[in-house]
């Protein structure tokens, strides 16, 4: 995984035009007709990410064709940057930027995305978008219109460095906000079908083995995702 590789793969449908298109056919095969020839910057997002091996940095939540949706995920996961100029002068190719022509910057505004190719400063950055003008086509953008960005956990290790950053230490007989912050882990990897119920109690040691497992539940309900390990720091 990397933004190079995200970044590369998008550079290869500049010029592309008009819908139904490739990259709509494909989301529709796995997600219904009606996305054929509906607005579809998001689908290029999401077409980019699977055919650079960018899925898992990328689509935090899956495939997604709403914007709304995929900054969401970000923001769900701790990867959500605002749209400030000094926030959007921090921003790195390969980040997921998000627009808003209402110049509000809240997430439910949102119109339009596209991938960051080059940060220029002063608060403006080149991207790559799908569906401007119906094409894929380089725009310059300035942080007026940007309600922010997500930045996606390219390469992998980074999101594990973040886990461990900010995962709690449990000790046994822990519960109420040891259970939060790992139910906050857990969603933030925006699995939909993860949950984390009950307590950290006397049942701790049984807790963490279904949590660590790839996949399964416990007595307790507590789910362990099904295409990571998540790592806790347990002290007795």
């Amino acid at each position: 995984m990397s933004a190079a590789g995200m970044i590369a793969e998008a550079r290869k449908w500049i010029g592309t035009s008009g819908r139904p298109n490739k990259i709509t056919r494909e989301y529709a095969e796995r997600h219904g007709d009606e996305f054929l020839r509906a607005a579809w910057c998001q689908m290029a997002i999401t077409y980019w990410a699977r055919h650079s091996g960018n899925a898992s940095a990328v689509l935090l939540g899956g495939d997604r064709a709403y914007t709304v949706w995929a900054a969401t995920d970000f923001q769900k996961a701790g990867r959500w940057h605002s749209g400030t100029t000094a926030s959007v002068n921090d921003a790195k190719p390969g980040d997921i930027v998000f627009f808003d022509w209402g110049a509000t910057n809240a997430i439910g505004a949102i119109d339009h995305v596209g991938l960051v190719e080059v940060v220029l400063g002063g608060g403006r950055l080149q991207t790559i978008e799908a569906n401007t003008s119906d094409a894929v086509k380089r725009r310059v953008r300035n942080s007026s219109v940007i309600a922010g960005y997500g930045r996606p956990a390219y390469g992998g290790g980074n999101w594990t460095e973040d886990i461990v950053k900010k995962l709690p230490e449990l000790n046994r007989g822990d519960a109420g906000e040891h259970v939060q912050s790992l139910q906050g882990l857990l969603l933030a990897r925006s699995h939909p079908e993860v949950r984390v119920t009950g307590r950290f109690d006397d049942t701790t040691e049984a807790a963490v083995k279904a949590v660590q497992r790839w996949g399964g539940v416990d007595d307790d309900g507590i789910v362990g995702p099904k295409t990571w390990p998540v790592m806790l720091r347990v002290h007795d």
